[in-house]
């Protein structure tokens, strides 16, 4: 479990995306990040989330802020859960779960008492010099994308 906390220089990532292509965070360097870690694609709670996002993108943008959802979802599963819901943001890929390792969110989880590996929900919001901002753990969907709206206009 990683202990990040606010102000500390945000893990770098370089991970693969929808539509075949990368990002990386020294590219999106003077820019804020919002870089969200949710279980998996195609799921209520996951959709909820991502069109949440989506809806208030122009307001992130106004912001100059940029937002990657991140996942172990392949990138073809990334295309399929963009194109069925209309999302107009980059899904990055973990599939070996290093980027989640970093953030601290590839955790034990519990379900019908049987424990299992899997991705808490959480956000990060990096400045634009590359520190954390804000950091949001244990994700309830609603109201989320407000709040971190919220965060990134008084960064």
């Amino acid at each position: 479990m990683s202990d990040l906390k606010i102000g500390d220089k945000a893990p770098p990532f370089d991970l693969p995306t929808d539509g075949g292509g990368r990002v990386k965070q020294s590219d999106l360097r003077g820019q804020k990040i919002i870089l969200y870690f949710y279980p998996k694609d195609d799921t209520p709670g996951c959709t909820t989330e991502a069109c949440n996002f989506r809806d208030a993108l122009p307001d992130f943008q106004a912001t100059d802020a940029v937002i990657i959802g991140v996942s172990k979802d392949s990138p073809a599963k990334h295309d399929k859960f963009k194109e069925k819901h209309g999302l107009n943001f980059i899904l990055a890929s973990d599939e070996d779960g290093t980027l989640c390792e970093a953030y601290g969110t590839w955790i034990e989880k519990s379900m019908y008492g049987k424990a299992y590996m899997g991705i808490d929900r959480a956000t990060f919001l990096i400045a634009p010099d590359g520190t954390i901002a804000h950091i949001w753990r244990k994700v309830k969907v609603p109201g989320h994308a407000e709040e971190v709206l919220s965060a990134a206009k008084n960064l």
